[in-house]
């Protein structure tokens, strides 16, 4: 079975055809990016509060927002034929809407980035100071200290649910 592309994807979404749904589109691009940046907005500040158990129950919000915001876009892809030619000033209004949204999608990525980092630098210094105390203290025949092999490491298990 071959898979549609994109193309016969793309003309299978309905594109829009009068002003009216023209910014019908418009005002549901408008809603859909709002709702979403509400919900990680608010996702943002539990993340920089360090309360990641309360970030992460507004992951299936997102998730369906950012799924109907996916499915708007589509949408305006397949109409942005009939807005270049019949709503330039709405065409150019959305895109600096949306422009000011990718910017505040980057100030949450750069968050969620963050303590991304920051937590994996925990679980490093962890491992590091917990094999450190694992590794005998040896000396070879200089008097130098010698490093021991693999087979004295520890590995170091991590649940990754909270």
């Amino acid at each position: 079975m071959t898979q549609p592309s994109s193309r016969q994807q793309a003309s299978a979404i309905p594109s829009v055809s009068t002003p009216g749904e023209a910014r019908k589109l418009a005002e549901d691009l408008m809603d859909s990016m709002s709702a979403l940046l509400g919900v990680i907005e608010r996702e943002t500040e539990l993340v920089r509060a360090g309360k990641i158990r309360e970030a992460m129950v507004f992951e299936p919000k997102k998730a369906e927002l950012s799924r109907h915001y996916v499915g708007v876009v589509s949408r305006l892809k397949s109409s942005h034929p009939y807005l270049a030619k019949n709503s330039p000033d709405l065409l150019a209004t959305l895109r600096r809407h949306h422009d000011t949204f990718r910017a505040m999608l980057q100030v949450n990525l750069t968050v969620l980035a963050t303590a991304h980092a920051v937590s994996e630098s925990i679980v490093r210094g962890v491992n590091a100071e917990a094999q450190r105390r694992n590794i005998p203290s040896t000396y070879g025949a200089s008097g130098q200290r010698v490093n021991p092999g693999a087979r004295h490491l520890r590995p170091l298990a991590v649940s990754r649910s909270l």
